[in-house]
């Protein structure tokens, strides 16, 4: 759940009970419904929409729910609803930045929400443009230790395909390859990988730490909590600080 990591975030969200499959199905919703709601119902032409397909398809949401949010995108019947894509910015215990990406039809109420669980946890509420600086949108690629292994890719020629694609980091640690580049590399990026047959943890654009900031463990262990209570609330998609993995 920290700044230049994403693995942590993965192992997150795959550790959520089916006590909270409702609330995730609910997240996965509101993505594909905004990403049809800006570029039209159909896949093949909607990169977007298709990437939030296949990420609700990876959590197992059933067919109908996702049609379902298609159609309140595209408008269609009784279902249409405007969502607003929102970025709040906020510091947490020894000013780690944060940022707080959520999907809302009533901006009254999420922020209002995002501001009490700062305000509980610890964190202040920033202005815009107080922490966004410290970050870049990228996209993202998340590929495992295992999916590499199993599909025997050779790092070293994988590595220049995808800087040919227009990637400009590749992060290896012991869970797997962390992949980077320019959010208009993205699809270019994501083509590359599809055509090497790897099935991907995750992938999406990210707001991503320039530089980390390292804490002492209690504040640490504050910032931690900010993150779950923020990414409790129903509004709420995902958070992104600058805080050092530990």
């Amino acid at each position: 759940m920290s700044g230049h990591s994403k693995w942590s975030n993965i192992q997150h969200k795959k550790g959520k009970t089916d006590l909270t499959r409702a609330s995730v199905f609910t997240k996965l919703g509101k993505a594909i419904t905004i990403a049809a709601q800006h570029g039209g119902g159909d896949p093949d032409i909607n990169f977007s929409l298709r990437l939030a397909i296949e990420k609700a398809k990876s959590a197992n949401m059933p067919k109908d729910n996702i049609e379902r949010a298609i159609s309140k995108g595209t408008g269609d019947g009784k279902d249409g609803e405007a969502l607003q894509e929102v970025l709040y910015e906020g510091f947490g215990s020894g000013g780690v930045a944060m940022l707080v990406q959520a999907v809302t039809d009533n901006l009254n109420r999420t922020v209002s929400e995002v501001k009490y669980v700062f305000g509980k946890n610890n964190g202040t509420m920033g202005n815009s443009g107080s922490v966004k600086w410290q970050f870049d949108q990228k996209g993202v690629f998340l590929v495992s230790t295992e999916e590499l292994a199993n599909k025997n890719i050779d790092k070293d020629d994988f590595s220049l395909h995808l800087m040919d694609a227009g990637v400009d980091d590749i992060r290896e640690s012991i869970e797997g390859l962390e992949i980077l580049g320019p959010r208009e590399s993205f699809q270019k990026i994501s083509e590359v990988v599809a055509e090497s047959d790897i099935i991907l943890e995750d992938s999406g654009l990210q707001w991503v730490a320039k530089e980390t900031a390292e804490v002492d463990n209690e504040a640490c262990a504050q910032v931690e909590k900010l993150i779950e209570a923020l990414e409790e609330l129903d509004d709420v998609d995902v958070v992104y600080t600058n805080l050092y993995d530990q």
